[in-house]
């Protein structure tokens, strides 16, 4: 799933315009201000609860199509009446100005129910009539029933001109469990939208075409049918990125020509599954970007420009806004990006702290340097120490061999105590610390040992209470109070003090005679057991084969699975694992695949693209894909290889676009776009 982290606080967009009238239950009023401005809201501040909509309801809110409510909230979840979907594709086919016409909102409807209509919508019906999206025994409009997925699906492939290729699929066989519901005079149009891509299933291989429709769903279905349309006047263009945004200006080259836009300053972009900010677009970025008013308020990168890694030793100070590199013997000089990027030692530093001999990769765009990595820092100088005073004035003190030395932290200076990363302030004097340095400053300290930690052992006799835990050990029970930012480990995860089970035995580190530190070394009756998986995981059960005898076992809400090293889902499980697995309660907890099925060999499958993630370098690093087994959709996960080749066409690597996928053990070497 390209489901990735989006601000989904509110954010408008004012400018001036005609009429905006809200795509809201029972509200056919302006979304206008006093003073003759009309807002169009791109965000809204209640979608978290439908962030996978997010872009399709930027992108129709963009183009006035799908709108939001008054108080800045979008109702994802609220369901869509007829009269509402009606308007909403009357107006992705580009006749809103039509429909809101003196003519066609005085029209008289020969409907049973034309008293029922908002009079605001009566210009809508009138065009969506003229449009064929009613059919001819349609009698009545039924504007406030709620609209179905069966309705909603044929609307809009009436609203897509498809009519005839619907009824030329009336006898097609459709694959849903539930298909004997889906009247004979509708299956072609639900065949017609599956194969546009316009509609899909559920997880369990049905269709439900009585199920009411969500405003989020109708947002991805318009948004959908919207990209199968012709443009039709809503101010979209497409082009490509000529230069970095500056000063709030883009540039963009549209078949041949280039022009300069302004940007709102709330302008909505999207690339790669995430919203970003104008910075991030890039020189030779293809985009499809929407105006009002002259100003651009929403773009989506429909092909992101490949960025070019290099690597190589840093050889001459960085000066005048130039970057000197050095490979086999071969030396360059690169201009920075205004923007440009630079870590070292894990931390953001200032190009200009880059070192002579620093090996380092970078990332060009537009042939100037917008990202720098060093991957081996020149000299790094490491010492150790035990912390002698409490650091003051961003000074560390350290005693070594009897000698006291004074050390000055950097700004961005990391420290881990205990594992966890922390503040200057938490060091202790007593702590025993390792040190890395870089032009006399200390860029990351590690406590190897803590002041005056006392561990100690025991079992757990009561559940955490009062912030104090009780223990017991050669039968002698004692309390021990813990301190606010203690660090708890079960079953190998960072976990709350809730989790603690009595009888689970521990072992605790203290500082200050408080507890600071625990770790579960032997849970409380954990079982543990192995087998081959005999079955895929359903109805939260696992079936293991040991020694011909097959047991089914019930999975914890939160079972943790690791297959092949990563963490996936318990469905992901294939049949034919072997696996070791725990239980606590007579539930499995952890399972982790000792050996997979697929283990070493070379696959090659097909399926519908469901997401990617990158790594840090710009990469592809995951790619996941949905595949119909035994009837049912099932999504699985693979590495992608740094050498990995990508064949086809870019522009249509997209969510639900089949692809082709060659590798072998589970790593993916070549990816082809059908």
């Amino acid at each position: 799933m390209l489901k990735k982290v989006i601000a989904t606080g509110l954010a408008f967009v004012t400018i001036m315009g005609s009429s905006a009238a809200v795509l809201a239950k029972d509200n056919g009023n302006e979304n206008r201000k006093n003073d003759g401005k009309v807002e169009i809201h791109l965000t809204f501040n209640d979608l978290k609860t439908a962030e996978w909509a997010i872009r399709y309801i930027a992108s129709l809110a963009s183009m006035r199509v799908f709108e939001g409510y008054e108080d800045g909230t979008f109702k994802p979840q609220n369901t869509v009446s007829r009269i509402e979907a009606i308007t909403a594709a009357v107006r992705l086919m580009g006749l809103r100005s039509q429909a809101e016409s003196s003519a066609k909102m005085s029209t008289h409807l020969n409907f049973k129910d034309a008293n029922q209509i908002p009079a605001w919508a009566v210009g809508y019906v009138a065009v969506a009539l003229e449009n064929d999206l009613f059919s001819e025994n349609d009698d009545s409009v039924q504007p406030q029933k709620e609209g179905d997925r069966l309705w909603a699906t044929t609307l809009l492939v009436k609203a897509l001109k498809l009519d005839a290729q619907a009824k030329a699929k009336m006898n097609t066989t459709l694959p849903f469990k539930d298909a004997k519901q889906i009247p004979a005079g509708s299956v072609g149009y639900v065949a017609v939208a599956i194969e546009k891509g316009l509609v899909d299933g559920f997880e369990d291989n049905t269709f439900r075409p009585n199920q009411p429709v969500t405003r989020a769903q109708l947002a991805a279905l318009l948004d959908r049918t919207g990209g199968q349309l012709p443009d039709q006047g809503n101010n979209t263009l497409k082009g490509t990125v000529k230069s970095v945004v500056n000063g709030n200006a883009l540039v963009l080259t549209t078949s041949g020509t280039t022009s300069t836009y302004a940007l709102h300053p709330d302008v909505y972009i999207y690339k790669n599954g995430v919203k970003i900010s104008p910075s991030a677009l890039q020189a030779g970025d293809e985009v499809s970007v929407r105006t009002f008013n002259n100003q651009i308020i929403y773009i989506e990168v429909t092909k992101p420009v490949q960025t070019i890694i290099y690597s190589g030793t840093v050889s001459a100070a960085v000066a005048n806004n130039t970057l000197t590199l050095t490979k086999s013997g071969v030396t360059s000089s690169l201009q920075f990006h205004p923007d440009i990027v630079a870590y070292r030692n894990g931390v953001k530093v200032s190009p200009y702290e880059l070192k002579i001999g620093d090996e380092v990769n970078i990332r060009t765009s537009d042939n100037k340097v917008i990202y720098v990595e060093v991957t081996k820092s020149v000299v790094p100088i490491s010492s150790s120490g035990t912390v002698t005073a409490v650091v003051n004035n961003n000074v560390l003190k350290l005693t070594k061999s009897g000698v006291t030395t004074n050390y000055t932290l950097h700004p961005d200076i990391v420290i881990y105590r205990n594992g966890v990363k922390v503040a200057a302030t938490a060091l202790l004097v007593g702590d025993e610390v390792n040190v890395r340095t870089s032009d006399n400053k200390v860029i990351f300290i590690e406590v190897t040992q803590t002041a005056q930690a006392i561990t100690n052992s025991g079992t757990i006799t009561a559940a955490v209470s009062n912030n104090v835990l009780k223990l017991k050990k050669d039968n002698v029970n004692f309390e021990i109070k813990l301190h606010p930012d203690v660090v708890v480990y079960r079953n190998g995860l960072k976990v709350a003090l809730s989790e603690l089970k009595i009888g689970d035995e521990v072992n605790v580190r203290t500082s200050e005679n408080k507890v600071i530190y625990i770790e579960v070394t032997k849970m409380v009756q954990p079982i543990t057991n192995n087998g081959t998986v005999s079955a895929v995981v359903t109805n939260s059960e696992l079936k293991l084969t040991k020694s011909g005898v097959t047991t089914a076992f019930t999975l914890h809400p939160d079972v943790i699975v690791y297959r092949g090293g990563v963490k996936v889902r318990a469905i992901d499980l294939k049949v034919g694992d072997e696996v070791d697995i725990r239980t606590s309660d007579n539930k499995v907890i952890y399972i982790e695949v000792t050996k997979s099925v697929d283990e070493n060999l070379p696959f090659e499958l097909q399926g519908k693209l469901k997401g990617t993630t990158l790594n840090a370098q710009g990469e592809l690093a995951t790619i996941s894909i949905v595949q119909s087994i035994n009837g049912k959709d099932q999504t699985t996960v693979y590495q992608v290889a740094s050498s990995v080749t990508i064949t086809g066409n870019l522009a249509l690597f997209k969510e639900g676009r089949l692809i082709q996928l060659k590798g072998a053990n589970k790593v993916v070497t070549s990816i082809t776009i059908k």
